[in-house]
């Protein structure tokens, strides 16, 4: 079962439970109802034209604004540039009722999210502090390690009375006669 319905200069295909986006429009008491249904199915299979009186109603979730879009001006050789932003506002809808011709087709009721206790704010200090003292612990004997790893591989160490056994490299170009 659903209906095409317009909205905001645009057509939107709804069943119940459906959740849209429609353009910002003003709700009573959160419910909206849609009046121009252009198309309903009843059936699989079949799509007709309403008679007069077919409504979808449907409630309002949310309101907000769309990611931004970048409007951006530009007349080339004239150095002219301008950019702008834009948001638009909408409105999200979830469709609860499609009724037309005597029917009634509803949407079953969206089960209730339960609420997670919030811990209190003693535990959060508690985290913190047993989180920090051991990230500092941690740095202190990862930092061990590390000297430890490079001692292995550092070079021996001369004694005071050995002498260098290297000479010093010769200059590029060898000797001019």
């Amino acid at each position: 079962m659903y209906a095409v319905i317009r909205a905001g200069g645009k057509q939107y295909r709804v069943a119940p439970g459906d959740v849209i986006k429609v353009e910002k429009s003003p709700a009573t008491n959160g419910k909206i109802e849609f009046t121009d249904v252009l198309a309903v199915s009843g059936q699989e299979g079949q799509i007709g034209r309403p008679e007069s009186g077919a409504r979808v109603v449907g409630s309002v979730v949310e309101e907000g604004r769309a990611d931004k879009i970048l409007v951006f001006h530009f007349k080339r050789k004239k150095q002219y540039k301008k950019l702008a932003g834009h948001r638009q506002p909408y409105t999200a809808v979830r469709i609860t009722e499609i009724s037309f011709d005597g029917q009634k087709f509803t949407a079953p009721d969206e089960p209730q999210r339960e609420k997670k206790p919030k811990k209190g704010v003693a535990d959060q200090a508690a985290r913190l502090a047993g989180g920090v003292a051991g990230a500092v612990a941690g740095a202190v004997e990862g930092a061990t390690e590390k000297h430890a790893k490079h001692e292995k591989h550092a070079a021996p160490k001369k004694s005071e009375g050995a002498k260098a056994k290297h000479k010093a490299a010769p200059k590029k170009g060898g000797k001019k006669k």
